[in-house]
């Protein structure tokens, strides 16, 4: 849970599946790409950077999603705050400390520049011509000159639903977004222009990002390259940079889920009309109820979040949430020109874009040289840098027995028992998926509000028995619980 988890296990299918998705919805290849991203980065990267001290990194815990300072403890945000504005004191700012990140977590940042760089360089080398052949074929379909059986039958049967209803949800929703920011005293801060630049940059990267989602089942995400840009834009705003990424990144990943929902219903011959109401109806119910729960959350459960006020072996540590808050701290309040220039402690971070855009071009190059060693076009270096990205807060049993469930049943299940796959996978899939929510909601009702924890043993402990991998290493850091060298 905090090391690099060697020899770790589950047999609970939350942790599985839980920030990865299910294994059984990814190509076998796909799961190939991403853990040989992982084993390289975790096992040799890592360690390397670590021991060899790259920033500063033995100062800090090998994996963690905080922020620190110059001396190694937890960034004290509240001492570069001006309470009243809610930005960045450059006068306290620069009597504290620079901000510096884990090793872990800093090379995080480098592979999410990489894989934005990578994306485009990839699409464009292997699909290229294929998108610009498809959307000749869209134009064409939209005239009523081409189309496959699926668009033929659907057209003959259903009523498509009218442009007009797409444009007016988009008009209606980017002027609600627009008073937000600009309303309520511009307490989100985020001017006018940035909420449609956000949108402008959701637009532009729908495309390239949903070719990789729909050849791997891996979205690749937009929330660095969005606050990266609006940091620079617009430094010393928190709120501003969540907004921004929220808008920016959110609104493209709501789209491709609104884009594969309709291939699902295209396919399965569901009135496109109905399709539409739909997710008009459960993006509301959804959203409603998800704010309505997080709200009683943050208001029923004592020092939620706060990992050094809750008890041993909590469940409320929001692992997601932190990385999310400290991210609105280092592009937010410190900003990207404080960090990621020479000005910063992480100027060397920038060449991952470069490594990005330039890794796709040996595959490429050896796939038309051998064109039939169709296995080369498998190695996909935007997966197989994507992969290890999501550390932290994904752990390494979180990996690990994601690949091994997910070569069992796309490897072996698949080649010894193909008819029970094709028949009973996504359906067991989706089944374990709902089983967890289901559980989840009834033992917390049930047992868990009445601090029933069930027997303590030592499958349930969330803990990897190895205390020393959340302490520095640096000679003269002194963290509580942990040595000082």
């Amino acid at each position: 849970m905090k090391g690099l988890g060697i020899g770790s296990f589950t047999l609970d299918w939350n942790t599985v599946a839980g920030f990865l998705g299910s294994p059984l919805a990814f190509p076998g290849f796909a799961i190939i790409n991403m853990l040989v991203g992982f084993v390289l980065y975790v096992y040799v990267v890592i360690p390397i950077a670590y021991w060899k001290n790259f920033y500063e990194a033995k100062k800090f815990p090998i994996i963690n999603s905080h922020t620190f300072d110059s001396t190694g403890a937890i960034y004290n945000v509240s001492r570069i705050l001006n309470d009243a504005t809610f930005d960045i004191d450059m006068n306290a700012y620069n009597n504290y400390s620079k901000l510096y990140l884990s090793i872990t977590f800093a090379f995080a940042y480098g592979l999410s520049f990489a894989i934005l760089s990578a994306t485009i360089s990839h699409v464009f080398l292997f699909h290229g011509k294929t998108i610009f052949q498809s959307w000749r074929k869209t134009t064409a379909t939209l005239t009523e000159q081409a189309g496959d059986v699926h668009t033929r039958t659907m057209k003959r049967n259903y009523e498509q639903v009218p442009q007009w209803w797409f444009m007016s949800i988009l008009v209606l929703m980017t002027i609600l977004a627009l008073i937000c920011c600009e309303g309520f005293g511009k307490q989100l801060q985020l001017p006018w222009w940035g909420v449609l630049l956000s949108l402008t940059i959701a637009l532009v990267f729908t495309l390239p990002i949903g070719v990789i989602q729909a050849t791997t089942n891996q979205q690749v995400g937009l929330n660095v390259i969005t606050e990266l840009i609006i940091g620079y834009l617009y430094p010393g705003k928190p709120l501003a940079n969540v907004a921004f990424k929220t808008y920016g990144y959110i609104s493209m990943s709501q789209a491709l889920g609104f884009l594969q929902d309709f291939k699902l219903g295209h396919y399965m011959k569901i009135p496109p009309k109905s399709m539409f109401l739909v997710q008009l109806v459960g993006t509301l119910v959804a959203s409603s109820v998800q704010f309505f729960t997080a709200w009683w959350l943050l208001t029923s459960i004592p020092h939620i979040c706060d990992e050094s006020m809750l008890p041993e072996g909590s469940p409320w540590t929001c692992p997601g949430d932190t990385v999310f808050y400290n991210a609105s701290i280092i592009w937010g309040i410190v900003g990207p020109q404080r960090m990621f220039t020479k000005d910063g402690i992480y100027p060397g971070l920038n060449w991952f874009f470069l490594i990005g855009l330039l890794a796709p071009v040996p595959v490429w190059l050896l796939a038309r040289k051998y064109p039939n060693h169709k296995w080369i076009e498998l190695i996909n270096m935007p997966l197989i840098i994507a992969g290890p990205h999501g550390i932290p807060p994904v752990r390494s049993i979180n990996y690990i027995s994601w690949g091994v469930v997910g070569i069992f049943f796309n490897f072996y299940i698949y080649k010894h028992f193909k008819s029970w796959w094709a028949r009973h996978t996504y359906i067991l899939s989706a089944g374990l998926d709902a089983g967890i929510a289901f559980m989840g909601v009834l033992l917390y009702f049930s047992l868990q509000s009445h601090d029933i924890n069930g027997p303590a043993w030592w499958g349930l402990e969330g803990d990897d028995h190895c205390p020393l991998a959340v302490c520095p290493t640096a000679p003269g850091v002194v963290t509580k619980g942990c040595p000082v060298f």
